[in-house]
């Protein structure tokens, strides 16, 4: 069986060759019959969903089928996806934090053009900080392949405060 990474792929593959055919009106046809089929199957894939979700333990088997990563792909592609994003971005941070050794990984939150923002809080572990980074953006595109990408911020815990005694004001006291 082809993966989706696969398919996807050749459709890129595919599109980047339409882009050099010289006659415009071929191109075109081309684009728009590509937009239609995945339009057909988009509805008939909504049609699915609804179908399976007004029926007895329906929300249960749709996740179900959201956790294969070919079906995932193609919910996410429809805007079908039964998980938000937002809690596929944070499960993927929580499976890949003890992986990275870090005290703290957390979603901020996604900005307009869809770029996820990212916290890191190192624990001191052998993992370079491109290398955390290069991990955090692999496990976002992996749980949410519909974002532009994350950006991560490493936190610096702040300085712990100071504490300094102050003495009583003694008009003649000798001070220290």
């Amino acid at each position: 069986m082809t993966s989706a990474r696969e398919i996807s792929r050749r459709v890129e593959r595919l599109l980047a060759d339409l882009a050099e055919v010289a006659d415009p009106a071929v191109r075109d046809k081309s684009e728009e019959l590509a937009r239609s089929l995945v339009e057909l199957y988009g509805s008939g894939l909504e049609r699915i969903a609804t179908v399976i979700a007004g029926q007895p333990g329906g929300g249960e088997l749709i996740r179900t089928l959201a956790a294969d990563d070919l079906v995932a792909s193609l919910l996410i592609l429809h805007d079908l996806h039964p998980v938000p994003v937002t809690e596929r971005v944070t499960r993927a941070l929580d499976a890949v934090r003890p992986q990275l050794g870090l005290r703290r990984i957390e979603l901020l939150g996604i900005d307009g053009e869809g770029v996820a923002r990212i916290a890191v809080q190192g624990g001191g572990c052998h993992s370079s900080a491109a290398a955390v980074t290069r991990a955090v953006e692999r496990a976002v595109a992996d749980a949410a392949p519909e974002l532009a990408g994350a950006d991560v911020v490493d936190e610096v815990p702040a300085p712990t405060p100071v504490l300094v005694q102050i003495q009583p004001y003694r008009p003649g006291a000798v001070r220290p």
